[in-house]
């Protein structure tokens, strides 16, 4: 079996042939043409632009309707290109001094453009070199009048493989047809990625080898999830992986509530359940799953994978849709929380030895209040119009916190000035994600409305794990004593000084450890949309004051096999017939 290793762009698990497409060659010659061919070859070049242009403005205006306008504007780039004079006026010259074919011609120039690009130390630049080959492929195409490589017509489902996916063949996939996504190239904000993850289509980018070894008919497992495709002899974790792909159809179809419901307990303890969200295309699904509002609003798909920063009016734009929509719930909007794994493309952020701990999200936000400063104008403007609540992510200590309220505080002065309407009581929340904010939980409680615990950082960060290494994939243990001890303190910090807790990381989302934090009184949990109505109904199956005594009980425990062996015999015991479906599943 052959394991390849890439880069997690979008969750799920696909199983089933590949289907391999080759790039896209042109067979482009050097000809000579006459002193009276040089009109008709410039005609034609206009001509190839003219249409494509047509084209891509008919491709740009339906995946605006399909998938959201912030996807539509993935192909103002590939627009730029075909009206850069300059890239334009090259070609002529060529084409008028050297006396050459316009394919040539044309092919020459855009090799001038993507070599330029390749050679800056500039990670956004670089990745503009795919939409321009993008437009190279489409122009070539009108000049050699061939028809593009079209996946509409599938047969049956598949899993496509290539080098690498253009914006607008990743767009145009057929959703019903296409199981996963398997690319050489690309990162997390590709627009591979981004597409994928709005599409709900498993995906995998980054894999550098992956059409070496795999062929059209190879029967192959994307782990869209761990980032992982496994080929050749997979009979011996064929079974695993059904089981896995069994449980992500599960609670993908998941019998979805009507209305939005509140959960209690069988003693009638009341919590809250919310939804991740990180693009306004997934807000239908918070209704859809019944979730009370979104705990987590993601705001670093405003700022990635573009060479401007988003103005003010931008972002207020955003968050409002958000914030109206979800009314009379509120939305928890996260300031930006660049760093880590996510990179603005902008020349002034450098790049880092240990980006997880350096230079990012509140840091980052601090060390540019410039930057700052307009999110939150837009943030509070958003709250005039809705239940809006702010959150600030990666807070070390007290000074931080009272660094970026104060921030806050400006904003509130400037937009009274102003005249503009917002929430002058907005709740200010303190992301708990590093081990220091855990442990002085008790003061930052004192000057925060509520706290949201991250757990996804807070799990690395506590055990010196990064969770994207795979060789030390197996340290990241959520149910590590250090880490429920940890969790467990901060929910009993918060509550002596009466402010309620969430939790946004994966944790709460799954079955076994949602009733582990329960029991530790947890006050809200949120999760992408389609865990909700499962742990819904697994927290209705539940007594407050019996998982209070297994979450006491479980702290005690030395490893987390321990407890997960423990949390496991006594949720059978609750729930009977019922757990496999609500806790195994």
């Amino acid at each position: 079996m052959i394991k390849l290793k890439g880069i997690a762009a979008s969750g799920g698990v696909a199983i089933g042939k590949a289907y391999c497409i080759g790039r896209e060659e042109f067979s482009i010659i050097k000809r000579k043409i006459s002193h009276e061919e040089i009109s008709t070859e410039i005609y034609r070049l206009e001509e190839a632009l003219i249409e494509t242009r047509r084209e891509l403005t008919n491709l740009q205006k339906r995946i605006s309707e399909e998938l959201g306008f912030a996807h539509g504007k993935i192909f103002e780039a590939h627009l730029l290109v075909l009206e850069d004079r300059v890239l334009i006026e090259d070609i002529i010259q060529q084409i008028k001094n050297k006396k050459i074919n316009v394919e040539y011609a044309f092919s020459q120039s855009i090799k001038k453009y993507t070599d330029t690009l390749l050679r800056l130390d500039d990670e956004y630049l670089r990745e503009r070199v795919v939409d321009i080959e993008d437009i190279s492929r489409r122009v070539l195409r009108k000049l050699f009048k061939q028809e593009a490589i079209s996946l509409q017509d599938l047969k049956e489902k598949v899993i496509i493989v290539a080098h690498d996916l253009s914006p607008s063949q990743t767009a145009s996939l057929p959703k019903d047809k296409v199981l996963g996504i398997v690319t050489d190239v690309g990162g997390r904000t590709s627009h591979t990625a981004i597409i994928a993850r709005s599409l709900g289509i498993p995906a995998i980018v980054g894999l550098e080898v992956a059409t070496k070894h795999i062929k059209s008919q190879d029967k192959i497992i994307v782990d869209g999830s761990e980032g992982v495709v496994l080929l050749g002899h997979i009979d011996k974790v064929l079974k695993e992986y059904q089981g896995k792909l069994s449980r992500y159809t599960k609670e993908a179809k998941i019998i979805h509530v009507p209305k939005i419901l509140k959960t209690a307990t069988l003693d009638n303890k009341e919590v809250t359940i919310s939804a991740n969200i990180e693009l306004p295309e997934e807000l239908p699904l918070v209704a859809e799953f019944g979730a009370e509002g979104v705990g987590l609003y993601r705001t670093e798909f405003i700022f990635l994978g573009r060479r401007d920063l988003p103005n003010e009016e931008e972002q207020y734009k955003a968050y409002v849709n958000v914030a109206k929509k979800i009314k009379p719930y509120s939305v928890i909007i996260r300031t930006i929380d660049i760093g880590g794994d996510k990179f603005l493309s902008q020349p002034q952020v450098p790049k880092e030895m240990s980006p997880f701990l350096g230079w990012r999200a509140i840091r980052f936000c601090l060390a540019r209040p410039d930057i700052f400063k307009v999110q939150l104008r837009a943030i509070l403007r958003a709250s005039g119009e809705g239940n809006v609540k702010v959150m600030f992510p990666m807070i070390s200590g007290i000074e931080e916190l009272r660094e970026a309220k104060k921030i806050l505080e400006d904003c509130k002065k400037e937009l009274k000035k102003e005249g503009q309407e917002f929430d002058e009581t907005i709740a200010i929340g303190t992301m708990i994600e590093v081990p220091s904010a855990a442990l002085t939980a008790d003061v930052l409680a004192q000057e925060s409305d509520f706290f949201s615990i991250g757990t996804n950082d807070l799990i690395q960060y506590s055990l010196a794990v990064d969770r994207a290494n795979e060789k030390v994939a197996y340290l990241y243990e959520p149910a590590h004593p250090a880490v429920l001890r940890l969790v467990k303190s901060v929910i009993e910090d918060a509550h002596q000084h009466h402010i309620w807790v969430g939790m946004c990381g994966e944790m709460c989302g799954e079955a076994l450890f949602a009733s582990l934090l329960l029991g530790f009184g947890l006050d809200e949990f949120s999760m992408p949309p389609p865990r909700v109505s499962k742990i819904r109904e697994l927290i209705k199956s539940l007594k407050f004051e019996e998982v209070k005594a297994i979450a006491e009980a479980a702290i005690k425990f030395s490893t987390s096999k321990e407890v997960e062996k423990y949390l496991q015999e006594e949720l059978r015991r609750i729930l009977k017939d019922d757990f496999e479906r609500l806790v195994m599943v």
